[in-house]
């Protein structure tokens, strides 16, 4: 079907799913593809999980949708569980439909908390190659001009760090908060250091400065902990999740420990926390939560990334070194130029794999793929690196 009817603001691939099954895909050709993107970090329990399918039906036979005018028990449920898991006992969520939706809530929150404290010309400090969402102000908090070109003028609020040390440099009085993915997704699959990040943790709590913590694609057990935070050993003042939490469907997630300063009427969202997708969230959180604790996740972490330094020891001609935690992981090319050679190599082999910056192949898997899928997926990669080869010498 050709695309005439929908801005081109993609570039697509041409192959159309018909159907999946765990971490693996299918076309109308029932050719299957193994998945190593789980529709960048959505699809948190992989495709068409029986547990989800269930809860699904069973909810949209009750209550798809109610206005956040009336009391939404599964919503509550929802949220008391996901501050549970963070261990942040305090938080309090506001439920959207998005990433961006969650980080403009976020910005919004530092917002009236400058307004309350009388902090007339803050700032909010974010890092370089950072990405926060495509809205028009979390545009601008992602601190990558590229992205912002011919989307002006924008908030001027924001101030861009080179890197971590670089933060401590950025601060003056009218700093009111510093934004950051600890393990940047569309940066590079950047992880930071654990030390430096509690240093600053422990530097801004001093200083009385707002650290905002973008867990969009690392919460929800990516790092192989309920939220990257929880890694790190930090305790941030606000919280944003959204990708894996309702494993495909939308939802995002504002969390904060701030009392009064959002308040009646402040803010809002018409299908944020719906029945439908509270429901399925508490329900992928109930099965990850079971399979962190019984450390199957840990398992699964452990075999994925076996077979990654297998794969990488074997191929070091073509890589420079392994980044990232958990699930979350990705290798740098030696050559900017075989990113998209070998994104194309292992889309002809049937594997599914992601791009991130200019040189990272990037792997977000199902926290659930099976041990089979792991090593089909690398084998498939393999011959892709094979291929590569065989083109370089001609």
């Amino acid at each position: 079907m050709n695309n005439n009817y929908l801005f081109p603001v993609y570039k697509q691939i041409n192959i159309e799913f018909e159907y999946g099954k765990g971490s693996s895909l299918y076309d109308k050709k029932s050719n299957k593809y193994i998945d190593f993107t789980s529709g960048i970090g959505v699809n948190s329990l992989g495709h068409a999980h029986p547990k989800v399918i269930k809860t699904i039906n069973k909810q949209a036979n009750k209550l798809i949708h109610l206005s956040n005018i009336y009391s939404i028990k599964v919503q509550k449920e929802c949220a008391k569980k996901i501050v549970k898991l963070s261990t942040y006992e305090k938080m309090k969520c506001f439920f959207c439909n998005s990433g961006a939706e969650a980080n403009e809530a976020a910005i919004k929150f530092i917002r009236k908390y400058a307004y309350l404290n009388e902090i007339k010309n803050h700032k909010i400090i974010t890092i370089n190659n950072s990405f926060h969402g495509r809205t028009l102000t979390t545009l601008k908090a992602t601190a990558q001009e590229d992205k912002q070109k011919g989307f002006g003028p924008f908030t001027d609020e924001f101030i861009y760090a080179k890197d971590i040390e670089d933060i401590k440099n950025k601060i003056d009085e009218n700093t009111v908060a510093v934004m950051l993915e600890l393990v940047q997704g569309e940066g590079g699959i950047n992880a930071f250091d654990k030390k430096q990040i509690q240093t600053l943790a422990k530097e801004l709590k001093n200083k009385k400065i707002l650290l905002a913590i973008d867990e969009v694609q690392t919460g929800v057990y990516r790092t192989g902990e309920f939220l990257a935070s929880n890694y790190y050993e930090i305790k941030p003042d606000i919280i944003t999740l959204a990708k894996g939490l309702a494993g495909g469907l939308p939802i995002g997630v504002m969390m904060s420990d701030i009392e009064d300063v959002f308040t009646l009427g402040n803010h809002g969202s018409t299908f944020g926390g719906n029945p439908l997708c509270t429901k399925v969230a508490l329900e992928v959180l109930t099965i990850l939560e079971k399979r962190y604790k019984t450390k199957k996740l840990q398992k699964t972490v452990e075999i994925f990334q076996k077979e990654l330094d297998k794969f990488y020891l074997k191929n070091k001609e073509y890589f420079v070194c392994k980044t990232g935690i958990g699930l979350m992981l990705g290798l740098k090319l030696k050559d900017e130029n075989n990113l998209s050679k070998v994104f194309e190599e292992a889309l002809k082999h049937k594997l599914l794999v992601l791009k991130s910056g200019k040189d990272i192949i990037r792997f977000l898997p199902s926290l659930l793929i099976l041990e089979k899928e792991i090593k089909e997926g690398f084998r498939k990669l393999q011959k892709s690196i094979i291929k590569l080869n065989n083109k370089d010498k001609k």
